[in-house]
C-alpha cells in the first residue's frame, strides 16, 4: 500500500499527541503545527518550539519522521525563514496552502492565498531556493478559497515551482470541515500534475480510505481528525493491506489498550504545557475519542467542570482503569 502521514492540526494534534499517536504505529511520516512567518527572521527555539522534534533528529520517540510546516504570504520572508529552519535539519519543510482558520485568512495566509496562483508559484521558487535539495519540499493546499475553479491552476503552481509532493485537503476554505470531501477533485490534480499527490479529508474507517484511493487514485493518504478520534485506525488499515480480513473491531478492549496511551498523554501535558491550559488540552482530546469510545464519553463529562490539573488527576483515578490510576498518582 501506499504511505499514511499524520495530518498538521493547529490547536490539536501538538508534539505530544504526535508522539502517542505515532507510538501505535502505522504513520510513515506527520507534518507539525504551522509556523506562522510574517516579516522576521524567527530564532530557532520557535521552529523547536512547535516542534521539539527537531532536537531529536526531527523525529518522534517511536521513529516517526516529522516536517516542519511554514505558514506565510511573502516570498522573501518565507524563504529567509525555510533557510533558518534548514539548519536545524528537519525531515522535511512544508508550505501551508490549506489553513481555514479566519484569524489565519484576515493576515493573508493559509486557504486564501489560493485565489492567486502567481504568488503560490513565486513563494515555491523562493523557498525551493533556500532549501537544500536533501531535505524534501511539499506543500498542502485546499482546493480553493470560495470555489474550486483554481484548484488545478494552483497545483500546477506549486509543481512548478519546485515542490517535490502535496497533500491535497479534498475541500475548499468555505466548505471547512463539512462533509463530504471532494476525492474526485483530488484525482484531477493528480492527473494534472507530475508530483505525487496525497488525498486528506474524511478519513474515518478502514472503509473510508479504501474509498479515498479508488476515487482520488492516489496511493497515499493523510489522516487527520480520524486519527486523533481512532487512535489505531492507522495500524487497522496496515493490518487490511497486509492481507488481514477486515476486523471485527472491539472497542471495549481498544479502549483498555488506549487507557495507557492517554495516562502517558496526561503526563506529557502536564510537563510541557501550563497548568492552566493543560486540562483544557486533556478534554480536547477526549471530546474527539468520544466520537469512537463510549468509556471517552463518561470521562470527558466527568472532567469538562474541572479547571485544575490535581482535581482532573483526582478524576481520572477514579474513572480509570489501574493503569490510569497509577499514572495519575505517580
Amino acid at each position: 500500500m501506499g504511505k499514511l502521514l499524520l495530518a498538521p492540526m493547529e490547536g490539536l494534534a501538538d508534539a505530544v499527541l504526535r508522539d502517542v499517536l505515532t507510538s501505535v504505529g502505522g504513520y510513515d511520516g506527520a507534518v507539525s503545527e504551522f509556523v506562522r512567518v510574517s516579516g522576521s527572521l524567527l530564532p530557532p527555539r520557535t521552529f523547536l518550539r512547535i516542534c521539539p522534534e527537531l532536537a531529536h533528529g526531527s523525529r518522534t520517540r517511536a521513529g516517526t519522521p516529522v516536517a516542519v510546516q511554514l505558514l506565510g504570504s511573502d516570498p522573501a520572508c518565507l524563504a529567509e525563514n525555510a533557510a533558518q529552519l534548514c539548519g536545524l535539519s528537519p525531515a522535511g519543510v512544508d508550505l501551508n496552502f490549506g489553513c481555514p482558520a479566519p484569524t489565519v485568512n484576515r493576515h493573508g495566509g493559509g486557504a486564501m492565498l489560493l485565489d492567486d496562483p502567481e504568488l503560490l508559484y513565486r513563494i515555491a521558487v523562493a523557498v525551493r531556493r533556500a532549501v537544500p535539495a536533501t531535505i524534501p519540499f511539499t506543500a498542502k493546499m485546499r482546493l480553493g478559497n470560495l470555489d474550486k475553479a483554481k484548484a488545478l491552476d494552483c497545483a500546477q503552481a506549486l509543481a512548478a515551482g519546485g515542490i517535490v509532493s502535496l497533500v491535497v485537503h479534498a475541500r475548499t476554505r468555505a466548505e471547512g470541515y463539512k462533509p463530504p470531501a471532494h476525492w474526485e477533485w483530488v484525482a484531477r490534480i493528480r492527473d494534472g500534475v507530475s508530483i505525487p499527490v496525497t488525498a486528506n479529508g474524511e478519513i474515518w474507517t478502514t472503509d473510508d480510505h479504501a474509498r479515498c484511493r479508488a476515487v482520488s487514485g492516489c496511493p497515499d493518504a493523510m489522516i487527520g481528525r480520524g486519527a486523533v478520534a481512532d487512535p489505531f485506525l492507522a495500524r487497522r488499515i496496515r493490518a487490511l493491506a497486509a492481507g488481514s480480513a477486515q476486523p471485527v473491531v472491539d472497542h471495549a478492549a481498544e479502549w483498555l489498550e488506549l487507557l495507557p496511551l492517554l495516562a502517558e498523554y496526561w503526563h506529557q501535558v502536564q510537563h510541557r504545557i501550563s497548568a492552566r491550559q493543560a486540562p483544557g488540552r486533556l478534554k480536547l482530546w477526549l471530546n474527539s475519542l468520544r466520537l469512537t469510545y463510549g468509556e471517552a464519553e463518561a470521562l470527558y463529562l466527568a472532567i469538562q467542570p474541572l479547571r485544575g490539573v490535581d482535581e482532573t488527576s483526582r478524576v481520572l483515578a477514579l474513572h480509570g482503569a489501574p493503569v490510569l490510576r497509577a499514572a495519575c498518582a505517580a
